[in-house]
């Protein structure tokens, strides 16, 4: 058996080499690190003065803003207080308490580039998940080393929001509680060269108008009243039928 020492040291370099990824944006799954673990909530919230979560205040460990402090008890929801210098303080849900919201079949289906409805499980998705209402955030970028998601509601800083990739899958997610329709938001892609870069998302319901470039989240209220119609396509099989061909050429 180790000695005791020994294992203390390897533990506080572990502890430091995960607080360095996440320093640096590099963390390919910061909810392995970052939200509740057992009776510890981390918190990573880089400017940040002070930091509660629920009624404890957070202990800073680490100067550019990683928090630590003790896990409510009896209740699995937690609200984050973050005070900034200049007074401003900011509540939300932890992001990094949530399971993901894409499934192992779409996960699969993804790698092998066979999903049919991709617009389904990519880009910005405002939904209720769990008890929770807000937006999931997700990308395929399988040479990606880190992906960061800025926007309006964190300031523009991905430091704020690092993103963790499902597996070996190429797919790269977040929920975001509290995030609406109407938020803009890029995503900060960390290339194999290590260069950070700013994109815009490739499957994004709505964009900014030029000169803008930034994606938004959308959610489409419009009422199908075709119901009678689709219902007759999928009825008919027959490969006689007259095909219409629609074309159009924008200015």
């Amino acid at each position: 058996m180790a000695p005791v020492w020994l294992d203390h040291r390897v533990t506080r370099r572990v502890l430091a080499n995960e607080v360095a990824r996440v320093r640096e944006g590099v963390h390919a799954d910061p909810h392995s690190f970052l939200g509740r673990h057992g009776r510890l909530v981390r918190v990573w919230r880089p400017g940040a003065e002070s930091v509660r979560v629920g009624q404890k205040t957070a202990t800073r460990v680490d100067p550019e803003g990683l928090f630590e402090a003790a896990a409510p008890e009896g209740q699995e929801a937690y609200e984050i207080e973050v005070t900034y210098p200049d007074g401003a303080v900011h509540c939300y849900d932890d992001p990094y308490r949530h399971w993901p919201t894409l499934g192992d079949l779409d996960l699969h289906l993804i790698g092998e580039g066979r999903h049919q409805r991709l617009w389904e499980v990519l880009g910005a998705r405002p939904l209720r998940h769990g008890d929770v209402d807000g937006t999931a955030f997700s990308l395929w970028a399988p040479s990606a080393r880190a992906v960061r998601l800025v926007g309006d509601f964190n300031f523009w800083d991905g430091r704020a929001h690092p993103m963790r990739a499902l597996g070996a899958s190429g797919v790269w997610e977040l929920f975001v509680p509290g995030v609406r329709a109407g938020a803009h938001y890029k995503f900060e892609i960390v290339g194999a060269d290590g260069v950070a870069r700013l994109k815009a998302d490739p499957m994004a319901r709505a964009a900014e108008c030029p000169p803008g470039t930034a994606s938004i989240v959308a959610e489409s209220t419009h009422v199908w009243t075709d119901d009678d119609w689709m219902a007759l396509r999928r009825a008919d099989t027959s490969v006689n039928r007259r095909l219409s061909v629609y074309e159009v050429h924008l200015a």
